[in-house]
């Protein structure tokens, strides 16, 4: 008999890894494979095996979450049971980037406020400063989960993926020159290829509808490859731009 779980919690290769090894550790299970971009596993058994056993064998790998999706048993029946999570809301899906944006862009306009007016330039520089640097620390919480996840679109980082590696200190040396306002054209210069590039690799998996992990906070938050990704990317390619333009 054949089940298919959905599985949560897996970040990138090594965690498909551990799960499938986890799970053919279980003497009923014959064969499993385990898949990230639909988060899943398909597993062949000799005998049913119940998902809390499934559970605490995968809780040794790491904290992943198994639930049934629906099951294909080859014996009489020929029935499926199907168990869906309840989506989540765009909302609450992006939580956690929509409140790390709102912080720094609050930031932005305090420090970019005076008497006179908003400074704008002021204002996207802090900004990509704030960004930059907040980003760059959770993907170096896990630096390895992030690089691996990030080689799964980004166009570089597929062929060479020591690049996602590097990428993350790009981030984090980008932030401080935003903040210390070192070599503002350089700077610049840098973010708007960088940023332009990383985008390619986005429009391509969103429009070829690949569900797949923004890697854009690292391996902390599960954030879903999407529009907001496009927007993201092409703001700070947009405010570079019109940064490099004052400084050429």
């Amino acid at each position: 008999m054949t089940h298919t779980y959905q599985i949560s919690g897996m970040t990138c290769k090594s965690c498909v890894a551990k799960v499938k090894n986890e799970l053919l550790k279980i003497g009923e299970i014959t064969e499993a494979e385990v898949q990230l971009d639909q988060p899943q596993a398909t597993i062949s058994m000799q005998q049913h095996v119940s998902v809390n056993t499934l559970q605490n064998a995968i809780s040794k790998a790491g904290p992943y979450t198994i639930s049934e999706l629906g099951h294909t048993a080859n014996n009489n029946t020929g029935n499926n049971n199907i168990e869906t999570e309840e989506p989540k809301s765009w909302l609450a899906t992006y939580k956690p980037l929509l409140l790390i944006v709102a912080y720094i862009t609050l930031l932005s306009f305090l420090l970019s406020t005076t008497l006179s007016g908003i400074n704008w330039m002021l204002w996207m520089r802090v900004f990509m400063s704030g960004f930059f640097i907040t980003f760059s620390f959770f993907k170096l919480l896990n630096l390895k989960g992030f690089a691996e996840s990030y080689s799964m679109y980004d166009i570089i980082a597929k062929h060479f993926p020591t690049w996602g590696y590097i990428y993350a200190f790009i981030e984090l040396m980008l932030g401080l020159s935003y903040a210390m306002h070192f070599q503002p054209a350089l700077t610049n210069s840098i973010t708007f290829v960088v940023m332009s590039v990383s985008l390619i690799g986005v429009l391509q998996s969103v429009l070829n509808r690949r569900k797949i992990k923004c890697a854009c906070l690292g391996a902390v938050f599960n954030l879903p490859m999407s529009t907001v990704t496009i927007i993201e990317d092409a703001a700070m390619i947009l405010m570079s731009g019109i940064m490099l333009a004052k400084y050429l």
